[in-house]
């Protein structure tokens, strides 16, 4: 039967678990818990399906059904067998199983999902002789299973495919920044719209777009197609299309946000996405690469610029450690009073830019240990920094 509270799980990247945690009780949840990549809570079903519509740092919410203990295969199918499996599925529904394993009686996850498909396939075979059928693609229910050494967890993934898919994409660079990572490194700087925003290295354009959504406050998930419980047994439509309608949150933008790349295909590609998002009259687009820029692009005297520079996979040494010296030196000469973040991975880089970061977060861009620096820039010389 279906509760009114229940635990629930938002899965996120490294770094970002207490932004999560900070929308999550924004929306109303209870008892939270944060932990490695994952916020856990409680709430309704009204919590779970704006979990889904309104984090923008969460990459899935999973709705954990039964925690138990195993060390063989053949007790997670003894496990697994037991549950109700008529009051989520039929013998006409189509079912996908997504395995984590990180344990040393499990090592191989795809064993794990064997197992718990013939489990859920074997209860309705011998109960009416019939099954639901496996569909990766396009299932009615997601089950995720994740075991820590002989802890399992099964749990239904309500989003299907990864939240960071927003649905505003319609081009994208070689390496665009995902859409959670951009919309979390703009929330840990503590900008919600209060000043214009630059990005003068904005390629395919998400941190601009992740910018506008945050500053007016529109739920990233409105772009969706769709969500995986939309196909649960008790999907209750009226209450989302409630919750997927509802703009009451939205706000007005006064400022301006600007962005700006040295390629012009990036360009096209970002203005496109732009497009997209409904969000070219708050949005600013130019070719034009960093070293031009000769005075802030803003006509206030303040402002915020974010930005994730190139961290040289395509770049040899010395046009790497000269870009870093050309933003440090256009930042000192241009961006006074501005405070600005730089995302980059190499010290060396860092080192380059010639000026005092005043905080440093860690974070994980796709594989790569990266660090989220601050730097306020102040007219004067460095030493008067600070």
């Amino acid at each position: 039967m279906y509760s009114n509270e229940y635990a629930m799980i938002a899965k996120t990247m490294a770094g970002l678990e207490e932004v999560l945690a900070s929308e999550l009780i924004a929306l109303g949840a209870n008892d939270i818990e944060i932990g490695r990549r994952m916020v856990s809570f409680t709430g309704n079903k009204s919590l779970m399906y704006k979990a889904n519509v309104c984090c923008r740092t969460a990459l899935r919410i999973l709705k954990p059904i039964h925690t138990f203990k195993a060390k063989t295969t053949d007790e997670i199918y003894k496990e697994v067998k037991k549950l109700p499996w008529f009051d989520y599925l039929t013998p006409e529904s189509t079912f996908a199983i997504d395995a984590v394993t990180f344990s040393d009686y499990f090592t191989h996850s795809k064993f794990v999902a064997y197992r718990t498909k013939d489990a859920i396939a074997d209860y309705f075979t011998q109960r009416t002789g019939n099954r639901p059928s496996v569909d990766v693609r396009n299932p009615d229910l997601l089950i995720n299973i994740h075991i820590a050494q002989d802890k399992c967890t099964l749990s239904f993934d309500s989003s299907g495919e990864s939240l960071h898919k927003r649905g505003y994409r319609v081009g994208q660079t070689e390496a665009p920044l995902n859409e959670v990572l951009a919309a979390g490194m703009i929330m840990l700087t503590g900008w919600r719209g209060e000043s214009d925003f630059v990005d003068p290295m904005c390629g395919s354009g998400t941190l601009l777009i992740e910018a506008a959504l945050i500053a007016r406050n529109i739920s990233p998930g409105i772009y969706r197609s769709n969500f995986a419980f939309e196909k649960w047994k008790d999907f209750d439509s009226e209450l989302f299309e409630e919750i997927y309608n509802d703009d009451s949150g939205e706000r007005d933008f006064e400022h301006k946000i600007y962005g700006s790349d040295i390629d012009p295909k990036a360009v096209d590609v970002a203005i496109s996405n732009v497009k997209s998002a409904g969000l070219s009259d708050c949005i600013d687009l130019k070719i034009k690469p960093m070293e031009r820029y000769d005075a802030a692009p803003a006509p206030a005297e303040k402002g915020i610029l974010v930005t994730n520079p190139p961290y040289g996979e395509r770049l040899n040494p010395d046009d790497l450690f000269g870009l870093y010296e050309m933003i440090g030196e256009r930042l000192k000469h241009v961006f006074t009073g501005y405070q600005a973040w730089i995302l980059s991975y190499k010290k060396e880089c860092f080192d380059k830019i010639g000026l005092k970061p005043s905080k440093k977060i860690k974070l994980i861009n796709g594989s790569l240990p990266c660090e989220f620096r601050r730097y306020d820039i102040f007219s004067g010389k460095r030493k008067e920094q600070g």
